[in-house]
């Protein structure tokens, strides 16, 4: 009977560390997570230009050694040492959005490298792993560790969430949108994006532009500030979440003026990028996703059905051993 105990007591235990293991490993909503580290947002900002952000520090002249490895994007000197330029607004590089276009990156992504501890990053980002990426001779420790910082816990793939053909949020809530946009960035914007302009692509465009030509390189900025406007609040000390980034971005898209606005079709080419876990493309893919997500539920469960019947019987085996 004893035996039984331990059995039973074991095989309950085992029961809740898969339970346990399984919620622990579920996706958290983007909605939910904050972006409201420091650290992270110079990170991103370093990201973005660092010589721009670094006041000590200027570009040397010539292209980064490394851009002679890619012939997909012709742009050359300063741009080619800005770490976006070769992996991209939204992290993926020559499989992003842009794939494809005379604004591909040319070069991988980085969104696997948020898995990498911080020693890692660090021989990536001053050359120990590869001498032509080497960035120590501009970037002190500090630098590196906010950049690894904003790549451990910064990086969002929102091209699960941006339609990569006509590059409009889907699903994007107008009025968080609206209200966030009032409260933040029309003071500086006005109310229809066009009171404050900038450079872009060698043209002066307003916010409604930019967030229809690139709303990947408007969430950056928005979420983690840019060194050209050191005055501008953005989403790391607003509070906002992912999401509420994304519905300024839909708000901008849907209210601000842009030049698109009569546009039909697309901003610009663009190759449909492969996303897994993004949004159906049409009827089919849609009802095979309904259909897989139907299955994942069912699966668990099942899984779960599965484990509480056993304890069950187990119960009534053990029961009946006492009667007996």
């Amino acid at each position: 009977m004893k035996r039984s105990n331990v059995f039973l007591s074991f095989l309950m235990v085992s029961v809740l560390i898969i339970l346990v293991a399984l919620v622990s490993n579920s996706p958290v909503s983007a909605r939910d997570k904050l972006q409201d580290e420091t650290k992270i947002a110079r990170g991103g900002q370093l990201y973005d230009q660092w010589s721009a952000t670094l006041a000590d520090k200027t570009v040397p002249p010539g292209n980064q050694p490394i851009w002679s490895r890619q012939s997909m994007n012709t742009r050359s000197g300063a741009d080619t040492w800005r770490c976006v330029s070769c992996h991209g607004w939204d992290y993926q590089g020559t499989d992003g959005a842009f794939s494809g276009t005379a604004n591909d990156t040319g070069f991988s992504g980085i969104l696997d490298a948020a898995n990498l501890t911080n020693g890692e990053i660090e021989n990536q980002i001053s050359g120990k792993n590869d001498p032509q990426h080497d960035f120590s001779p501009f970037l002190g420790q500090e630098d590196i560790d906010d950049l690894a910082a904003f790549i451990q816990d910064g990086l969002i793939d929102d091209n699960q969430y941006i339609d990569l053909i006509t590059r409009k949020v889907i699903n994007g809530d107008t009025q968080n949108g609206k209200s966030k946009y009032e409260t933040a960035c029309a003071s500086c914007h006005g109310e229809d994006g066009t009171a404050l302009t900038f450079r872009y692509e060698g043209t002066e465009i307003a916010l409604g532009t930019l967030a229809v030509q690139d709303p990947w390189r408007f969430l950056h900025r928005t979420r983690f500030g840019t060194a050209r406007a050191p005055e501008m609040p953005v989403g790391i000390n607003l509070s906002w979440t992912p999401q509420d980034g994304r519905d300024v971005v839909f708000y901008a898209q849907s209210s601000l003026k842009s030049g698109f606005e009569n546009m039909e079709g697309t901003p610009a080419d663009i190759a449909p990028v492969e996303n897994t876990g993004g949004p159906a493309k049409n009827i089919l893919s849609g009802i095979l996703t309904a259909f897989g997500a139907m299955a994942t539920s069912l699966g668990f469960a099942v899984l779960l059905g599965a484990a509480l019947v056993g304890i069950i019987l187990l119960l009534v085996w053990l029961l009946r051993s006492r009667e007996s």
